[in-house]
C-alpha cells in the first residue's frame, strides 16, 4: 500500500518512488527541492552530503552538528518522504551498496541500542558478551565438537598447514600459524587479493593441507583456491558461518563458526575457540614433534634472557 506523507505546507502527497531504494533520498529531495522551507532544505542537503552521520547519530545529535533543533531534523525526515529517522536511515544503509555490509551490520545493531551514550555503551558491551555465549553454546553441542575433530584427522597427516584468510580473518591466521609453528607444525598464511594470490597458489603441493576461513558468499579469490586444492587432491578444512552452502560442501570438511547474531556487527570469538580447540587436537595428535618444538622454543627463550 502507498503511503501519504505531508509536505511542508501540510498537504498530503504521495511520495517520489521512481528508481530504486539505493537513490530515494537523493530522487526525494531533487523531486521537493524547490517547496521546502530554507531552514528545512539546509538541513535535507546536511542530511543527504553526510549520510554516515545520519546512521551513527541520534536527532538531536545531528542537530547540533547542523544547528538547528531536533525537530526540525524530524520534520525534514518527513518532509522528504520518510517515516522517521530509522526509515532514512534503512535507506541509507541499501544505498551504500553491498560492499558496505560492515556499516549496515553496525547500523542494525546500533538501532538495538536505546538510551543515552554512556547507557547504550554498556549495553553494547553486554550484547557482544551474551552473543558470544550463545555461540560458545552452539559449539559445545555433540555436532559441532564433531566437526572439529573431523578437521583434526583431516589435518593431522599433512605435512604443512596452508591457511587461507583475507580481511579481518586474516590476524586470526596469523596467530594460528605462530601457534602451529609452536608445536612443530609447518604453516603458511595466504590470502592476497587479485593476481598476487597466484603466487601463494603456486607454492601449494601435495603435502600440504588447506585450511580456509572463509565467511558469506565467496569470493572469486576462495574459489579458485578451493579448486587449485582440489586439482592438487589435498585435504580442505573450511571454517564459516554458512555451513550448509553448496561451496562448502565441496570441503572434506566443515567447522560452523557463528560470527554473531544475523546482520548485527561480525565477532570473531567463536571462530578463534574453533581455531585454538582445533591447533590443541593437533598438538595432542603429534605429541613427541610438540614437545621437541616447544622444548626448544624455551631453550631459545632462556639464550634471550641471558645478559
Amino acid at each position: 500500500m502507498e503511503r501519504k506523507v505531508k509536505n511542508p505546507h501540510g498537504k498530503l502527497e504521495t511520495p517520489v518512488t521512481g528508481g530504486s531504494e539505493a537513490n530515494r533520498l537523493s530522487a526525494q529531495l531533487a523531486a521537493l527541492e524547490a517547496e521546502l522551507p530554507p531552514a528545512v532544505l539546509r538541513v535535507a542537503h546536511y542530511l543527504n552530503r553526510n549520510r554516515v552521520a545520519v546512521l551513527a547519530n541520534s536527532a538531536a545529535e545531528l542537530a547540533a552538528m547542523i544547528g538547528t533543533s531536533d525537530a526540525t531534523v524530524v520534520r525534514t525526515v518527513q518532509a522528504l518522504g520518510f517515516q522517521g529517522l530509522g526509515d532514512l536511515r534503512q535507506s541509507i544503509a541499501t544505498s551504500l551498496g553491498g560492499d558496505s555490509a560492515p556499516l549496515h551490520h553496525m547500523h542494525q545493531t546500533m538501532e538495538e541500542l536505546t538510551g543515552k551514550a554512556e547507557e547504550a555503551a554498556t549495553t553494547a558491551a553486554d550484547l557482544v558478551i551474551d552473543t558470544h555465549a550463545e555461540s560458545l553454546l552452539q559449539l559445545q553441542k555433540a555436532e559441532a565438537r564433531a566437526q572439529i575433530h573431523a578437521a583434526i584427522a583431516k589435518l593431522h597427516p599433512v605435512e604443512r598447514i596452508v591457511i587461507y584468510a583475507a580481511g579481518p580473518s586474516k590476524p586470526l591466521a596469523e596467530y594460528l600459524e605462530i601457534l602451529l609453528g609452536r608445536h612443530g607444525q609447518p604453516a603458511k598464511v595466504i590470502g592476497q587479493s587479485g593476481l598476487s594470490l597466484a603466487d601463494d597458489l603456486l607454492d601449494l603441493s601435495e603435502r600440504d593441507g588447506l585450511l580456509m576461513l572463509s565467511y558469506g558468499k565467496p569470493y572469486r579469490e576462495v574459489l579458485l583456491a578451493a579448486a587449485e586444492a582440489g586439482k592438487i587432491g589435498i585435504p580442505i578444512v573450511l571454517v564459516t558461518d554458512a555451513p550448509n552452502t553448496k561451496f562448502a560442501r565441496t570441503a572434506n570438511a566443515v567447522i560452523a563458526a557463528r560470527r554473531g547474531r544475523a546482520e548485527r556487527v561480525a565477532l570473531h570469538g567463536t571462530t578463534l575457540i574453533a581455531l585454538e580447540a582445533l591447533v590443541m587436537g593437533l598438538a595432542v595428535a603429534n605429541r613427541s614433534q610438540t614437545m621437541r618444538t616447544l622444548a626448544r622454543l624455551g631453550s631459545l627463550r632462556a639464550a634471550l634472557g641471558r645478559e
